[in-house]
This record gives C-alpha cells, sequence and structure tokens, in this order.
C-alpha cells in the first residue's frame, strides 16, 4: 500500500457517481476537496462518518471545502446509501478500484482476528491547486468534521 501523502499531488480520480454520471477531479479543479474513502456502504461508522459531513456541509463550505464520498461499492448501492440518508455531496463507485489505488487507501487489514484485503478509511484534504494538504488515517466517524476543520 503507497499512501498519497501531504504535497502529493492529487491524481486525476474518475468514476461514477450515485446516479451513474461521470464524475472526475476535473469537476472541483480549482477548489478546496475533500475526498473521504469509506470500507463499505451502509455500514455502521461509515453511516455516522457520512451522516456527520452531510450535516456539517455549511461548516465545511464555509472554509471552502466541496466533499466527495468514494468507496468499491456499485452505483445502486451508493444511490441506496445517498438515498437513504439525504447525502448532498456525489459518491464515487470505484468497483475497480483505480480511484482507490490511485489514492493507496487498498490494502490489508485486521478484524476480529482475521486478515483481509480492504479499503482503509482514509480523508484526503485537497487544496485548490490540486496538492493534499492533509491526510487523516484516523478518522472518528462520528466527529469527523471536527477532525477536518481543526487545522
Amino acid at each position: 500500500m503507497n499512501m498519497l501523502k501531504e504535497g502529493d499531488k492529487v491524481p486525476n480520480f474518475k468514476g461514477l457517481d450515485q446516479d451513474g454520471n461521470p464524475i472526475s477531479y476535473e469537476d472541483f479543479k480549482g477548489e478546496k476537496l475533500v475526498v473521504f474513502f469509506y470500507p463499505k456502504a451502509s455500514t455502521p461508522g461509515c453511516t455516522a462518518e457520512a451522516c456527520n459531513l452531510n450535516d456539517n456541509l455549511d461548516a465545511l463550505a464555509a472554509k471552502g471545502y466541496k466533499v466527495v464520498g468514494a468507496s468499491a461499492d456499485t452505483v445502486r448501492r451508493q444511490k441506496n446509501f445517498s438515498e437513504k440518508y439525504g447525502f448532498k455531496f456525489p459518491l464515487i463507485s470505484d468497483e475497480n478500484k483505480e480511484m482507490i489505488e490511485a489514492f493507496g487507501v487498498w490494502g490489508p487489514k485486521k478484524f476480529m482476528g482475521k486478515e483481509y484485503e480492504g479499503i482503509h478509511r482514509t480523508t484526503f484534504l485537497i487544496d485548490e491547486n490540486g496538492i493534499i494538504e492533509r491526510v487523516i488515517k484516523k478518522v472518528k466517524t462520528k466527529d469527523h468534521t471536527n477532525q477536518i476543520l481543526e487545522n
């Protein structure tokens, strides 16, 4: 796992949003961006994290941030997740893991003594010039907005 770090240029990611529309970094060029990777839509931790960000979009926008979520879930699963909780930001379906691997968030994980490959819950803060300002690896799902805003 070769995760992007502070100072790296963001890759020109692309995928499909929850409605099946193409979405890419080009859509956000020149803007500050929060890209959060989560393991699986509609699971407790991922729901807490996404809802926390959604509930605090105004605070993030006040600091100039747009928000995008990404996981390896299907477009349909992303759509169900988004509609169930009323998310006001896009969720990228990255079934081929191109974006996930470009950011370096796919790798070995452990849960209840078992090892497996999966997405590491990670958030990247990207500046207007496409440079990663900060990487949050230890995400507090219920208080993630405050983690992002504490600069």
